[in-house]
């Protein structure tokens, strides 16, 4: 009888459905706020609402978070210094809300550290888009993009594990980089030496179609050259196509 039962749990643990991501959404207005949470959890998001800074630390520290929903202005502490502490310990996906006409606050976000943002008035169809995507690169970022897994790809030096998600220096060293530079830095070695648009290119890294003011590319590409001590190249790895796109300089190996 105990074998049985045993048998029954362990079977039942095999069927029951992944837990639900949790979404924490950091929005001073109670009525976005509330809006945001009522699109994320009728399609059976887990979704915790936080009004600052203290009401995220907190929420993090309940349980695991996997998306962080984050408005730029806050009052106290805003977005933009969220951001930078949260990526200073952790690599939870970011997505920044920011009012349309705040570009410039949207690139200090990118470049702190954050994946992707969404400009108020926003759609529900756009917010799960973005959602989804963003949840898609995290748990796996390169499924959509039907890489051979296992892969390798060497570059200069350097060493990219697909599957692992890792980025080895020359010198054997780790570097850390966010989803959204992992889904760019994978484009980029499976088009080696070949010029990509800008649009074309947040298109095939970010899921969604770009506008021709949208300059998330232009940052990730500037923090990714960074990691890669592009600056300190005698020819640049990635090298600027000027008035059209970007393109991956290097000789690529693939095993």
């Amino acid at each position: 009888m105990l074998q049985s039962a045993t048998r029954d749990r362990s079977a039942s643990a095999r069927r029951a459905p992944p837990a639900a991501p949790h979404i924490v959404i950091v929005e001073d207005d109670a009525g976005v706020r509330t809006l945001l949470a009522r699109i994320l959890r009728e399609c059976g998001y887990h979704v915790t609402g936080a009004a600052d800074s203290r009401e995220l630390e907190a929420a993090m520290g309940e349980r695991q978070v996997d998306l962080i929903l984050l408005d730029i202005m806050l009052p106290g502490r805003n977005g933009l210094d969220i951001c930078r502490a949260v990526r200073e310990r952790s690599r939870v996906p970011i997505i920044m809300i920011s009012a349309r006409g705040q570009e410039s606050d949207r690139v200090a976000g990118l470049d702190l550290g954050a994946d992707d943002y969404i400009a108020k008035p926003f759609g529900r169809a756009e917010v799960l888009a973005r959602v989804r995507a963003m949840l898609r690169r995290a748990s796996d970022p390169h499924v959509p993009l039907d890489i051979p897994i296992p892969a390798q790809f060497d570059f200069a030096g350097w060493r990219y594990h697909a599957r692992r998600c890792e980025l080895i220096s020359p010198t054997g060293a780790e570097v850390a980089l966010t989803a959204a530079e992992h889904d760019l830095l994978l484009v980029l070695l499976r088009h080696p030496q070949r010029m990509i648009g800008r649009e074309r290119l947040i298109e095939m890294t970010r899921s969604r179609i770009a506008t021709p003011t949208d300059r998330s590319i232009d940052v990730l590409i500037s923090r990714l050259r960074r990691k890669l001590g592009d600056g300190r190249q005698s020819r640049s790895i990635i090298r600027t196509i000027r008035g059209v796109g970007y393109m991956f300089a290097a000789d690529v190996h693939v095993t």
